[in-house]
């Protein structure tokens, strides 16, 4: 079974110089990067099977982004070009390899699906809904609910990861949570940071939060924290999955390479939908994916293979 990820690809421009501020920083270097496309790059790079779906630009960033595509081994069938500048997002990192972001929205607002490309892109998938720009305003945003609710009316697996970034809401921090709690509620699982589910909840306390997204909807409830590891959260049930110690170098692209490996088991399953059954191993592995991703530099570049990530265990 594959993975659709519709949403936003971008060049994200890394500053080199970690500890510096964008408005300091005077060398960058171009990765390609936005969370869905990471997602799905981190599936196929571990050998599993994913389409992005999403606009770029009709430039010389869309040509670039659409053969890292290729490179990575992602389906492409769900990319359009169209005639906007592709997205950018300016990157700066702290000493603790924390980040900054700056986006130039472009390209990734335009893309429309006619219903019939909806249905052939939810035959025989898991719906990943990760991006960070899906809910601004654009016909992304209608493209991204509409394969929401018709992969809820074909009962098939949907994973959220609300992904917020606070520089695009910082006038309208309300409105991302009303549209987030809309997919809360079509979503069989759901993969925050502990800022979103506190966000999100209302609640302070991490298991109380949890109970409150799953009263929305939810069956599982993955809270990435960090150093410290994933809480999994489920009807009446939590368990704290701990992390490894790694050197960081950059958490760019971490929290998209924990869940692309975590849904890259799923769709391995006979049954996909036992996942449940497996979500503490299928975590700890996740776990190790993401924490080799934050001793390198960049988001998709840092994606280990499956060899790399056995050499690990």
């Amino acid at each position: 079974m594959r993975v659709i990820c519709p949403g936003e690809m971008l060049i994200d421009f890394v500053c080199l110089e970690a500890g510096k501020e964008l408005s300091q920083g005077e060398t960058f270097v171009r990765k390609p990067g936005g969370a869905p496309a990471n997602v799905a790059a981190c599936i196929a790079r571990l050998g599993g099977e994913a389409s992005f779906v999403g606009a770029l630009g009709s430039d010389g960033f869309g040509d670039y982004l659409f053969g890292q595509l290729e490179r990575y081994g992602v389906e492409r069938c769900g990319v359009q070009r169209v005639d906007k500048p592709t997205t950018m997002a300016f990157v700066s990192r702290r000493e603790d390899g924390e980040r900054e972001f700056q986006f130039n929205r472009g390209a990734d607002a335009e893309l429309t699906l006619s219903q019939q490309q909806v249905e052939d892109l939810l035959d025989n998938s898991i719906l990943h809904l990760g991006a960070a720009t899906a809910f601004l305003p654009g016909p992304l945003r209608q493209s991204y609910l509409q394969l929401a609710r018709r992969a809820r009316q074909r009962q098939q697996i949907i994973c959220f990861d609300p992904n917020y970034r606070q520089d695009l809401w910082s006038g309208n921090p309300k409105q991302f949570v009303k549209d987030c709690h809309s997919l809360l509620a079509l979503a069989n699982l759901v993969k925050v940071s502990e800022e979103e589910l506190e966000l999100l909840s209302g609640e302070s306390d991490l298991e109380a939060a949890c109970q409150t997204l799953l009263q929305m909807g939810p069956e599982l409830i993955l809270v990435t924290r960090g150093s410290e590891g994933c809480l999994l959260c489920s009807a009446g049930q939590s368990q704290m999955i701990p992390a490894s110690s790694v050197k960081v170098v950059d958490t760019t692209g971490a929290g998209d390479a924990f869940i692309g490996a975590f849904l890259y088991q799923v769709a391995r399953l006979p049954e996909p939908g036992a996942y449940l059954e497996h979500a503490a191993a299928f975590t700890a592995f996740a776990i190790r994916v993401s924490g080799l991703v934050c001793t390198r530099l960049g988001a998709m570049t840092a994606l280990p293979t499956l060899e790399e990530v056995s050499r690990r265990s």
